[in-house]
């Protein structure tokens, strides 16, 4: 597996569109690892850049930082509101949910000029998620 550990970074605008080059974007930089792990880092990538769209707003970063063992996924919005899981129902709501489940760590930090949405991938096809 010949892998490049750095920070990928890419900014989104508002238009849901963007997922598309969102989703592209993750396969290729994480071509490289398993398949599994690149369906999952997708999958969540996809959510939270979704709620960031859905829920946020702009500026929008979406950022991955590859190593051995795990792939860190960050989604920056402008909104300091905190993001929260809601009961899933006919209108969504199982985004957050998704996450967690997929994810072997998630969690949000505020920053000065909004929030980053992170979630925490293991490399081991076999692990958690």
């Amino acid at each position: 597996m010949n892998l490049r550990f750095d920070r990928h970074e890419i900014g989104i605008t508002a238009d849901l569109s963007e997922l598309a080059k969102v989703r592209s974007w993750v396969r290729t930089v994480l071509g490289g690892f398993p398949a599994s792990v690149v369906a999952t880092a997708v999958m969540v990538v996809d959510e939270l850049a979704s709620n960031a769209l859905r829920h946020g707003r702009a500026p929008y970063h979406v950022r991955l930082l590859p190593s051995a063992a795990k792939v860190r996924i960050e989604v920056d919005d402008g909104s300091g509101e905190t993001a929260r899981r809601r009961t899933p129902s006919d209108q969504g709501g199982r985004g957050l949910l998704l996450v967690e489940r997929c994810a072997a760590a998630w969690g949000q930090l505020g920053r000065p000029t909004g929030k980053t949405l992170w979630a925490e991938l293991t490399t081991d096809p076999g692990a958690h998620g």
